[in-house]
């Protein structure tokens, strides 16, 4: 009966220790967009790529229709349910393979560059912070094509 004790104890043990280290993975701060509340937001959230741009991870965040990817106070930032923007000489097409996705391209004076869909209801915004892109083109955002695309287009960059 020993050796059989041991075993039962070990999976004792196990299932606490994976509780445990779930909970040290980082939350990451956000806020939820306007319309965050949207349905048409569950589907683009369902299909995001678990790692963007080959190295970071996706990371839970802590408001609705968000998510986000690397590490706290140096991750790329997505919510689902901005505003849609307007026409904008900003607009730029990317082309994917898995699908184009006209996106508005705005650079912040503190080097953060925001993507926004254009052309979609709601709208999805993508914030990348000056920390990832030392690393990293923001060409990545061609990999959220496919999960951007589960809202539909009503208008392209002209």
């Amino acid at each position: 009966m020993m050796p059989r004790a041991l075993p039962v104890r070990a999976l004792a043990l196990g299932a606490l220790v994976v509780p445990l280290l779930a909970a040290c993975a980082p939350t990451i701060g956000a806020t939820p967009a306007e319309d965050a509340a949207n349905p048409a937001c569950a589907p683009v959230m369902l299909a995001l790529p678990e790692t963007l741009a080959g190295d970071l991870p996706q990371r839970d965040t802590n408001a609705q229709a968000t998510t986000a990817w690397g590490d706290p106070g140096a991750a790329v930032t997505l919510r689902c349910g901005v505003a849609p923007p307007g026409p904008s000489p900003d607009c730029q097409r990317v082309d994917s393979g898995t699908g184009a996705v006209d996106w508005i391209v705005e650079a912040g004076d503190d080097g953060t560059w925001r993507f926004t869909t254009y052309g979609r209801e709601p709208a999805v915004e993508v914030l990348v912070p000056p920390s990832v892109t030392e690393d990293h083109s923001t060409s990545f955002v061609g990999d959220l094509a496919q999960a951007v695309g589960n809202v539909p287009a009503t208008a392209e960059c002209s």
